[in-house]
Formats: C-alpha cells, sequence, structure tokens
C-alpha cells in the first residue's frame, strides 16, 4: 500500500500542490481576461506555460510512481502524459510564451 511509503507520500503531497497552484494561477488569468484587464495577455501567456509545464510534470511523475503498469493503456497515464506534451506545443509552444511574457515585462 502506498501509505507505507512516505516517500512516495511526499511526491504525492507535492504533486497535488503543484496542481492546486496551476488551478489558482489558471483562475486567476481566467479573471483577468473576463475583466479585460490590460495585462490579461501576460496573465494568460504565463498561465498557459505553467499550467502545462506543471501538468506535464506531475503526469510524468505519476507515470513514473506507477512503474511499468504506467505504460499501459487500461491505467490511462500514458495518454495524459502525450496529451499534456502536445498542449505545451499547441496555441504557441511554451517558448513563445516566454517571448510573450518578457516583451510584457520590458514593455515591448
Amino acid at each position: 500500500k502506498i501509505n507505507q511509503f512516505q516517500a512516495l507520500q511526499f511526491r504525492l503531497a507535492d504533486m497535488e500542490t503543484e496542481l492546486q497552484a496551476a488551478r489558482i494561477f489558471l483562475y486567476a488569468a481566467a479573471s483577468k481576461l473576463d475583466r479585460k484587464a490590460p495585462d490579461a495577455g501576460k496573465w494568460s501567456a504565463m498561465a498557459k506555460r505553467f499550467v502545462t509545464d506543471t501538468g506535464f510534470n506531475v503526469a510524468n511523475d505519476a507515470l513514473q510512481l506507477l512503474g511499468g503498469y504506467g505504460y499501459l493503456h487500461d491505467y490511462g497515464i500514458e495518454k495524459l502524459v502525450r496529451d499534456l506534451r502536445v498542449h505545451q506545443i499547441l496555441e504557441g509552444t511554451n517558448e513563445i510564451m516566454r517571448v510573450i511574457i518578457a516583451r510584457a515585462l520590458i514593455g515591448r
């Protein structure tokens, strides 16, 4: 059982914390978009980058925690990892999001 392994408990706690932080960030960006805030574009780019990177990292960690089972279609983790990797690329790569963020910060 997973509750017998403190290192796994710690990793699960970190994964949950990271997911909740990403969710809060996403809601903050959505709120700025709803209010038509002047910095909504920057916040959207930051949220896209942070949420997709965090989601991918957490899904990849889950796959590793499951070991060989993580690659089995029955568990669905392998699909999440693939899908989240694609979201780091779609609608502007996360590198492009960094360019958008940097330009907003330096006033270009």
